[in-house]
């Protein structure tokens, strides 16, 4: 079991968290084991999850063109199933428990072998129940052709951290009503405020999006907290590959670079034309690849990751040279924006899909409430019952997005990369991407060709909604 000491020295001893490599030979599998291990979160430990190998390496770190062989081994007293997210696998290996793939039982294991056509930042996590929610995930490296061999590189996977089991905060979220919102919003109020709320009036709809459903205790960077952050060493004058992974369950942020200027060279692990910024949004479950140039002397650079709409944040520090390194505090100044598409309108695929006037459309109303709980597609609740939606190998299909509730939603399409070709009236070919912000009452189309034929699922990735059921399948004929 590895401690997050333990993995801290590691991480140090690289200066960048340290992942090992699959497929060392053609024919020797990585192992991979689904384990519990013990966490300190604010001086408390806590047990949760963790996807390690033998020596007790986070994930997965493995080349463009090798076979992705890995034996996966159910080391916990509860089934388990891992979804390699953003990778286009047969569809038997994708991971998702009840729709392509039976879960693995304790003691159990399963093999995966399929090729790597694309390399990028991905990552790997829990698709069975809640269990995500408790840190079942873990960074998925494809190197390629644009990691040079003059530059470092420096993973920074984010989560949202709760001692509160997962079970129990998806049933008071279910319970609904005014005091559930009370707590999910954070307010202030006393006993006797609290006991009058079942009587109070229902209040007017806000025009403002509801942002945060969980109140967490912690937000983590590579498994710490901003009392005690990773400091990663980087050299004076060097340059860095930074991999952010939003493995949070339920938290969008702004990536602060300080008074860094990076270059965003590409989203989910896609390629784009860089983009010059100190300030980038992330959604749950997407991923961020920005090159750093660092100065000459020494100094010490926060990379921060801000949650949306509040004043909590997490990061580490890059530490250049023997600069001294300051405490910063967990909350900031100030509340941050709700996440937009302003950027997201200015993306461009380095390599897009080639331009073809789709032949199916389907258009999905993301619909459900915060009363009771519920979230649905068109509104229909997921069940195993409930039919897929079809598509034929070869078809260009766009999807037109719809978000009818007043909440954003990342959504996430399993083994197709897709295109966004429109935010609200405006068309363009915009970035590659698997997981695609819909914020409130906002509209969005993306595009992708049916080529990896299967059952694929389609889902909001913020874990409870995507559990009180705004997910739905599509099946090729």
């Amino acid at each position: 079991m590895l401690s997050r000491r333990s993995f801290v020295s590691l991480a140090l001893a690289s200066g960048a968290t340290t992942f090992a490599r699959a497929g060392t030979t053609d024919s020797a599998p990585t192992i991979l084991r689904i384990e519990r291990r013990t966490l300190e979160v604010n001086g408390k430990a806590a047990s949760v999850f963790g996807l390690q190998q033998p020596d007790g390496s986070f994930g997965i770190t493995t080349e463009v063109g090798k076979p992705f062989r890995v034996h996966l081994e159910n080391h916990i007293d509860r089934p388990s199933l891992i979804h390699w997210h953003g990778l286009t696998p047969p569809w038997e290996e994708d991971g998702v428990a009840g729709v392509s793939a039976a879960s693995i039982p304790p003691g159990g294991s399963a093999d995966y072998d399929f090729q790597l056509p694309f390399g990028g930042t991905f990552w790997m996590h829990s698709h069975y129940g809640l269990q995500e929610q408790s840190l079942m995930s873990a960074p998925l490296i494809i190197h390629d052709a644009s990691d040079k061999a003059d530059q470092q590189e420096v993973v920074m996977m984010l989560a949202d951290f709760s001692f509160t089991p997962p079970e129990q905060i998806f049933e008071q979220l279910r319970k609904g009503g005014a005091l559930a919102r009370a707590h999910i919003h954070h307010m202030a109020m006393s006993a006797e405020e609290m006991a009058a709320m079942p009587q109070m009036a229902a209040p007017p709809t806000e025009s403002k999006p509801d942002l945060n459903d969980v109140k967490y205790d912690a937000f983590l960077a590579n498994d710490r907290t901003l009392a005690d952050p990773q400091i990663v060493k980087v050299e004076q004058g060097g340059h860095v590959r930074l991999r952010v992974i939003n493995g949070s369950s339920m938290s969008n942020y702004h990536i602060d670079l300080g008074p860094l200027d990076g270059d965003l060279i590409a989203v989910d692990g896609l390629p784009i034309v860089p983009v010059r910024g100190r300030i980038f949004p992330i959604a749950v479950a997407q991923r961020l690849d920005i090159m750093l140039t660092f100065p000459q002397p020494a100094g010490a650079y926060p990379i921060l990751a801000k949650l949306e709409g509040e004043r909590q944040q997490t990061g580490i520090i890059l530490r250049a040279g023997a600069a001294e390194v300051t405490k910063i505090p967990e909350t900031a100044e100030a509340a941050t924006p709700p996440l937009t598409l302003d950027l997201e309108s200015r993306l461009q695929a380095a390599t897009p899909l080639k331009p073809r006037m789709p032949n199916l459309r389907y258009t999905l109303n993301l619909t459900g409430s915060m009363e009771g709980y519920q979230w649905s597609i068109n509104d229909v609740v997921w069940s195993p019952d409930a039919p897929p939606l079809g598509l034929v190998k070869g078809d260009r299909v766009e999807l037109i997005l719809v978000n009818r509730t007043n909440m954003p939603h990342p959504m996430h399409l399993h083994g197709h990369p897709f295109q966004v070709v429109a935010i609200g009236g405006n068309r363009f070919a915009g970035a590659l991407r698997d997981t695609m912000l819909v914020p409130a009452k906002t509209t969005v189309a993306i595009a992708f060709d049916a080529n990896n034929p299967g059952l694929w699922a389609f889902h909001c990735h913020l874990l409870y909604h995507m559990e009180a059921g705004m997910f739905t399948t599509f099946r090729y004929s």
